[in-house]
């Protein structure tokens, strides 16, 4: 029992030092104002005890702090259980809540949430957009971030001097940026001003830009900038997805188990692949346990690693490399360019096409879409959804008591639902699903999709279909799409149905 007790109070006087040890400034009512308000600049994280998110934040937000310690760079809390109101009056409606302060007045934290990622963000907000780098200091600034852009000009009115400050202004959370006008730092580089040169932490170290510097704009600038910034292959995940989500260019998987010995080698091996196709595809890493759910997302069913698979990202379409084989570096070279040809067929998830459709709205799959929705005769109505999703449950009854108000025009109208996370969309649709559910209303004979934004009650669903709809909803008028054939079809199949159920 003592040494339970002993332990207890080890543990207890550990845990108290911590906190005082803490380079986090706490804020409450008492201390906000005279504590952000007079500083150029400060980091001031809104959380919640009981938040997930902000547990894991909390050990890198308290390293960042130590380390921007030494730069004047403060951080601070709040904890919105304990202080409520404070929280409530500075419109903090979800955890955690980053702000960055400058002399009271804030801009939202759009930043990486890992230690250096923060230390990273912070230092470049605590610096002009375009820092003066001199003959005693460059060593220093040019090593001091992932990516780092220098100009080069005889004097700050040259060009293209108006323009990479403008571009600096433009990315200035991005990257770090620096002007010289001394020669003897030219000369240290290595260049002929007038010159930008990028300096990085991976791959080349130094890049010059390969253009006509005299009529580089912003959008020349920060274009050749970007692509430099993304490594020639680099392991993905949550903290740095979005910069390749946003280059604009295809990505290319190599999903690898970490724990593997020879995990390394097969990353090395597409290394010089990734750097032939560089300008056209961004190639990354992965790990395969810890994003198994993503790689079933892009159609690799089986846990066989390493695997290959491209994504187009802006259409969202996948073009796995056959799991039943091995992964050499010859096979991902071909896939590449083959995808590169438009000689590659992408593989489409869809669920099978049911056998029966009893329900009020048709169950529609992948490989009935087409067939189904592009049908000239039909105006149709589409709920995407996900099953997880709560929204799509609680519409769910109101979905069905729609399908079943159209029931008897079903040769004319189709209501139909999709679990749009099991099913992929073709790649003559011009649209990408992003959230649940989304309602999409395509008008017979056009190849036209129009947003349903409106309330999910029942009225204001069968109004908008009255309202788009390019049929007749009025049952006692015949359709024009039906042929006495195909309504005596539909006699039939109706019998055949009752017989079934009998």
């Amino acid at each position: 029992m003592r040494v339970s007790r002993f332990l207890s109070s080890a543990a207890a006087l550990a845990f108290i030092q911590a906190v005082l040890a803490s380079d986090v400034i706490d804020l409450n009512p008492a201390n906000f104002d005279s504590t952000v308000n007079p500083e150029s600049l400060v980091l001031v994280e809104f959380f919640a005890p009981w938040c997930g998110h902000c547990k894991a934040l909390a050990p890198h937000y308290e390293e960042a702090a130590t380390a921007l310690k030494e730069k004047n760079i403060k951080l601070a809390k709040v904890n919105c259980v304990d202080e409520a109101d404070l929280c409530q009056s500075n419109g903090i409606q979800g955890y955690p809540t980053l702000r960055v302060y400058r002399n009271g007045e804030y801009s939202e934290y759009t930043g990486p949430r890992k230690a250096d990622g923060i230390i990273s963000y912070m230092t470049k907000q605590s610096l002009p957009a375009v820092s003066e780098v001199t003959k005693d200091n460059f060593d220093d600034f040019k090593t001091s971030d992932k990516i780092v852009a220098i100009a080069f000009v005889p004097s700050s009115t040259d060009a293209p001097a108006a323009e990479f400050s403008a571009t600096a202004n433009k990315h200035r959370d991005d990257y770090l940026f620096g002007l010289s006008t001394d020669p003897e730092v030219a000369a240290a580089a290595g260049v002929t001003p007038p010159a930008i040169v990028v300096f990085r932490s991976f791959d080349e170290p130094q890049t010059e830009y390969p253009y006509p510097i005299a009529s580089a704009q912003v959008k020349d600038i920060e274009s050749w900038i970007g692509d430099l910034s993304i490594p020639i292959i680099d392991e993905v995940g949550a903290e740095n997805y979005q910069t390749y989500a946003t280059s604009g260019k295809p990505l290319a998987y190599l999903f690898v188990d970490p724990t593997d010995e020879k995990h390394n080698e097969y990353v090395d091996s597409i290394k010089p692949i990734a750097a032939k196709y560089k300008s056209k595809v961004n190639f990354v890493w992965i790990d395969a346990i810890k994003y198994g759910d993503h790689a079933r997302a892009l159609n690799l069913l089986e846990s066989k690693w390493p695997s290959f698979v491209i994504q187009d990202l802006q259409k969202q379409l996948k073009y796995p490399y056959d799991q039943s084989k091995e992964v050499t570096p010859e096979d991902v070279e071909e896939q590449v360019q083959l995808f590169l040809d438009h000689k590659l067929e992408p593989q489409l998830k869809s669920q099978p096409i049911p056998e029966v459709q009893d329900e009020p709205v048709f169950n529609l799959v992948g490989k009935q879409f087409e067939e189904v929705v592009f049908d000239d005769d039909r105006d149709v109505f589409v709920e995407f959804y996900a099953s997880w999703c709560g929204h799509c449950k609680r519409l769910k009854p109101t979905w069905d008591s729609l399908g079943e108000h159209f029931a008897e025009l079903k040769d004319r109208v189709t209501i139909a639902k999709m679990e749009a996370t099991e099913n992929d969309l073709p790649p003559t649709v011009p649209f990408r699903v992003s959230g649940f559910p989304t309602l999409k209303f395509k008008p017979a004979g056009t190849r036209d999709f129009i947003d349903y934004d409106g309330d999910r009650s029942l009225e204001s669903l069968i109004a908008f279909v009255e309202e788009n709809a390019k049929n007749s909803l009025d049952p006692k008028v015949p359709s024009s799409n039906s042929t006495p054939a195909q309504e005596g079809e539909q006699v039939v199949l109706e019998d055949a149905h009752r017989h079934e159920e009998l």
